[in-house]
């Protein structure tokens, strides 16, 4: 699909497609100070409000209707302009359908080589 790259290059996703890094998401069953609980997804989320690196620890209940790959691999979040528009121009597995987890967000969730990745669009936040 893609051409190797030698080690200094970026990865395709940054270098190529503009994407650009906002977290890394790692699965816990421990409870997360502070965390803000989505009840769709049977899942609380924190610690990225105060991570100068962009960690944020995803706790899923057992019940949690979220992929099992995504409730046990950590998976990389980056941020697009146009989150239906990625999904058309590749053919990716997708996960978890486009969605809106919090007012002015859009997020889908696709794997790739077996590891979970996260697409995220924020309404008016255009770097185009």
């Amino acid at each position: 699909m893609n051409k190797p790259r030698k080690d200094h290059e970026p990865p395709a996703a940054t270098g190529e497609w503009g994407w650009r890094f906002h977290h890394i998401g790692i699965p816990t069953r421990q409870p997360i100070l502070g965390e803000t609980y989505l009840p769709a997804f049977r899942l609380g989320v924190g610690g990225f409000d105060t991570s100068p690196f962009g960690i944020e620890w995803m706790r899923y209940e057992e019940d949690s209707p979220v992929d099992e790959l995504i409730q046990t691999v950590p998976h990389i979040a980056f941020e697009v302009d146009d989150l239906d528009l990625e999904l058309e121009r590749h053919s990716f597995h997708i996960l978890t359908p486009p969605n809106a987890p919090s007012s002015g967000v859009r997020v889908a969730m696709i794997e790739h080589n077996g590891a979970p990745v996260e697409l995220i669009e924020f309404a008016g936040n255009k770097h185009k």
